[in-house]
């Protein structure tokens, strides 16, 4: 048998307890002299000043816990001249128990954002716990949102369209339903999405004949048709339209991005490039929808250092406003919003901090730059 010396536990635990106490001490001493979070005034309305109205953004504010950081990112989108925003209000956050809203979070957001003079295309969706199946059913994403609860899914959107309307032009129903992990890790369903798009398409109009409700947010894949991951999203939205989709949206949502190919790369079946999205167009005019103008609400290109589908700084600024003047030529599209603006915490998500425009400190990118020259008709420095 091995002898294992007895420890000398109380003097150890005494140390720990005297060190823990002395930094409760510095803690309480220190943390009155710690500067206060900076005070959030609103200020006069501000008016956006650009020549390229075809320049959007993506926001992440959703999870952005101080004020003050919600109004400078907003303050800064302003500043680089992008008069549109697109960000995610999720339906958990409103309505966390059923039947009651809570409104604090899409409050703050919009208020800043009015007054910052910047138009809010309003994305919805996830799920709250109470819409969801029990976890003992082994299904916990908070996108799968069961087919007997699109109703509960439309009430919301009613609440929060009729409580906007006057703040936000658009809603985008869902976020890239052709992708399993988006459709809440189960098979993807056109059909299933457009009823899901009929029930809101009404209750928004319900609540403000005005409103434009977008429909598909549908991600670039090459995904077959059978495939467990997800669908193709040429073929899923040749599924929606036969599902009779073209009643339910006044705009398509799109999402295109380039990866390591130039802007002016030729659309093909079977590569994801910018001009993808052309794809799409041919879909919604063969199915006789070609009044219906398209919206690009996430896009661009990455510059990671890492990444295989990245590509350098210089190349993201050519090809990034290049693809603006490309949209800008397609009298079927009204906009592109860049994908994304600025991420709270750039090592949480590396990836997604390479796409920001802007770090998480505030500090602009060179394509920030860029992108403010060319909305304000400057000179570029960073481009040739």
């Amino acid at each position: 048998m091995l002898y294992y010396p007895r420890l000398p536990v109380f003097p150890v635990v005494v140390r720990v307890g005297g060190l823990l106490i002395r930094l409760i001490l510095v803690w309480a001493v220190l943390h009155p002299l710690m500067p206060a979070p900076p005070r959030v005034t609103l200020g006069p309305p501000q008016r956006v000043e650009t020549n390229e109205p075809v320049v959007c953004v993506h926001t992440r504010l959703t999870d952005e816990v101080e004020e003050w950081k919600i109004q400078r990112t907003l303050r800064m989108v302003r500043e680089m001249g992008a008069a549109t925003i697109v960000e995610f209000f999720p339906w958990p956050y409103v309505e966390g128990v059923e039947g009651e809203f809570n409104w604090t979070l899409p409050d703050r957001i919009i208020r800043h954002a009015h007054n910052q003079g910047l138009t809010v295309i309003a994305r919805l969706g996830l799920v709250p716990g109470w819409a969801r199946p029990p976890v003992d059913e082994k299904v916990t994403s908070l996108a799968y949102l069961p087919y007997d609860h699109f109703e509960d899914f439309a009430v919301f959107v009613k609440a929060f369209v009729a409580r906007y309307q006057d703040e936000v032009s658009a809603v985008i129903i869902w976020n890239e339903p052709n992708l399993s992990l988006e459709w809440g890790s189960r098979a993807v369903d056109p059909e299933g999405y457009t009823e899901l798009l009929r029930v809101s398409y009404r209750a928004a109009h319900d609540a403000n004949p005005d409103v434009i409700v977008m429909g598909g947010a549908l991600a670039p894949t090459l995904e077959p048709e059978d495939s467990a991951s997800g669908m193709n999203e040429v073929r899923f939205l040749e599924r929606m339209y036969a599902a009779g989709a073209a009643d339910y949206f006044d705009v398509l949502a799109v999402h295109t991005y380039g990866f390591t190919r130039a802007t002016q790369d030729e659309p093909d079946p079977g590569v994801i490039n910018f001009r993808r999205v052309e794809l799409l167009r041919g879909v919604m005019e063969r199915a006789g929808d070609g009044d219906t103008p398209v919206t690009i609400t996430e896009g661009g290109w990455n510059d990671d250092p890492r990444w295989s589908y990245a590509v350098r700084p210089g190349q993201r600024i050519v090809y990034t406003l290049d693809a603006f003047e490309l949209v800008k030529g397609w009298p079927w599209a009204e906009q592109l919003c860049l994908w994304n603006f600025r991420q709270p915490f750039d090592r949480h998500n590396r990836r997604d901090a390479y796409y920001a425009l802007v770090s998480s400190e505030f500090h602009p990118k060179p394509i920030y730059e860029a992108i403010q020259a060319y909305t304000h008709g400057w000179e570029n420095p960073f481009t040739p």
